[in-house]
């Protein structure tokens, strides 16, 4: 199937790279225009050159203002905003147990995690109401539905932009948007993973039933929540972990 989100304009956060990045480009490919967002100009500038239609703006979510700002320019270019993917995350901030992670830590991680994607659902669904439809997408973490050591702040970010997803979904159905979340399990990241040895990718491999994860199946779910052929689903957490999150890890036995 070609031209799956046709006529469609979508806001990805966090594009200039990874799981973003390979969002944009696939959205871009299915006739979606595409507001392409980052802190990276280089890397965003290439990411939107992939795609037909498409439009870099370099935004720090951290910013009160950017999600204003966001929603804004993509109207402005685009005419109308339909489609919201809150990918972004903070990767500067050491995290840790909640007994260790200083107070600007927690309020970093929180702010681009959780306050700038309900920032930018403020502002992006009055422009979805005034289009007659729309679809958000948050892109959450198996850390928001258990624990995992040393990631307090990245776990209640994530375990809250679950319920923002609930929340949404419920008070603005009568809009005609939707609001979903997809939780990804551990998806191979060209940086951080230049190096994997042999070992670690065993371990990381034990975790799956399938194989380790990578960003075109994050994207692919994503696709499809974001397309009209899933306007009967709302509200729900779509695992793409290739089974973690439901089989007890093999290397646990």
């Amino acid at each position: 199937m070609t031209g799956r989100l046709a006529g469609e304009v979508a806001l990805v956060t966090g594009s200039t790279s990874g799981i973003g990045a390979e969002i944009a480009r696939l959205f871009g490919s299915e006739g979606a225009s595409v507001v392409v967002t980052g802190r990276n100009e280089a890397r965003g500038a290439a990411v939107a050159a992939a795609s037909d239609d498409a439009l870099f703006v370099a935004a720090d979510l951290a910013a009160p203002g950017a999600a204003e700002h966001l929603v804004a320019a993509a109207v402005e270019r685009f005419g109308r905003l339909t489609v919201l993917v809150n990918n972004a995350v903070t990767t500067e901030v050491r995290d840790g147990p909640v007994t260790s992670i200083a107070d600007e830590g927690w309020d970093q991680v929180l702010a681009v995690d959780l306050t700038a994607p309900a920032r930018l659902c403020r502002h992006a669904i009055p422009a979805m109401s005034a289009a007659g439809h729309g679809s958000i997408v948050n892109i959450s973490s198996r850390a928001g539905q258990r624990g995992s050591p040393g990631y307090a702040a990245y776990a209640a970010a994530k375990g809250g932009l679950d319920a923002l997803t609930r929340a949404v979904a419920v008070d603005h159905a009568h809009q005609n948007i939707r609001c979903n979340t997809v939780s990804p399990g551990y998806i191979l990241n060209e940086r951080r993973d230049s190096e994997l040895t042999d070992e670690r990718r065993r371990q990381l491999e034990a975790m799956h039933l399938t194989r380790l994860g990578r960003a075109s199946d994050v994207a692919y779910a994503v696709l499809y929540l974001a397309s009209s052929e899933s306007e009967f689903v709302t509200g729900i957490m779509l695992p793409v972990d290739g089974g973690s999150s439901t089989a007890r890890a093999r290397s646990l036995g």
